[in-house]
């Protein structure tokens, strides 16, 4: 039976006061908490197994409670996620959560994004909302496989802070369009599930290079000091996802 490994780690950086951002992996979460070690878990294809990371909307209140709201909504649906009207429909459904959570209270405008894998037996669901990342990682190279909500960048502009639309915030904007794709499942196969605290300081090429030189719980830890080296602007959250065929790790 097929089985996936997840290195992952979730940090606040060096500027931020705090983590708002979230991670799942099968049934385990880690919301707005701190490792410098990665986490590594091994999953059986048994049922889909759900990998993503969410990313608190900066500047607004509640982005943490937002961010953790969709990780474990994402835990508790992961093993009924088996196609991708099944994957957009539950995205809508945790918009919809997220915005009845800020009602009445202190939390108006909280978002979140979100990017992730939904692993299956023989395709993988690639899905996101906001500009969190997903990239698949091969002896080609790296390659993103998520779609960024945000605007056009500006000529010789690398990243922007901005998102066109997320899972809550702005009332304007309560309908979301997931973006989900399917890929077939190979045994070998890598990606890197990722929020921008990695990818705005760490180019892509430095992405690959540590992807191509280390194994996976290595390459967690090295992408994670790759954006702490580089000034940790941001919360730094990333999971590493190695699919292999039958037979144990």
């Amino acid at each position: 039976m097929p089985y996936v490994a997840v290195s992952a780690l979730s940090h606040p950086g060096l500027v931020r006061e705090h983590n708002e951002d979230s991670l799942v992996a099968g049934p385990w979460t880690l919301c707005a908490t701190v490792t410098e070690i990665p986490q590594t878990l091994v999953f059986p294809l048994r049922s889909p197994v759900v990998v993503a990371v969410a990313d608190g909307l900066g500047g607004h209140p509640g982005g943490e409670v937002a961010s953790a709201l969709v990780a474990r909504l994402l835990a508790r649906a992961g093993p009924v996620l088996g196609d991708e009207e099944a994957v957009r429909e539950a995205l809508s459904d945790f918009n919809r959560a997220v915005y009845q959570a800020a009602e009445g209270g202190d939390l108006t405008a909280m978002g979140t994004t979100v990017a992730g894998l939904v692993l299956l037996h023989d395709s993988v669901l690639v899905f996101n909302v906001g500009d969190s990342r997903v990239f698949a990682a091969s002896s080609d190279g790296l390659r993103q496989v998520s779609v960024d909500d945000s605007p056009p960048l500006e000529p010789g502009q690398r990243t922007t802070s901005l998102v066109t639309q997320c899972l809550g915030g702005s009332a304007a904007h309560r309908d979301v369009r997931p973006h989900v794709t399917t890929v077939p499942l190979r045994p070998g196969d890598r990606y890197l599930v990722c929020t921008d605290g990695l990818t705005d300081p760490v180019t892509e090429d430095v992405l690959e290079a540590v992807l191509r030189e280390n194994d996976d719980g290595r390459a967690a830890f090295e992408l994670w000091h790759a954006a702490i080296q580089a000034g940790g602007p941001d919360n730094i959250t990333l999971a590493v996802v190695r699919v292999e065929g039958d037979g144990g790790p």
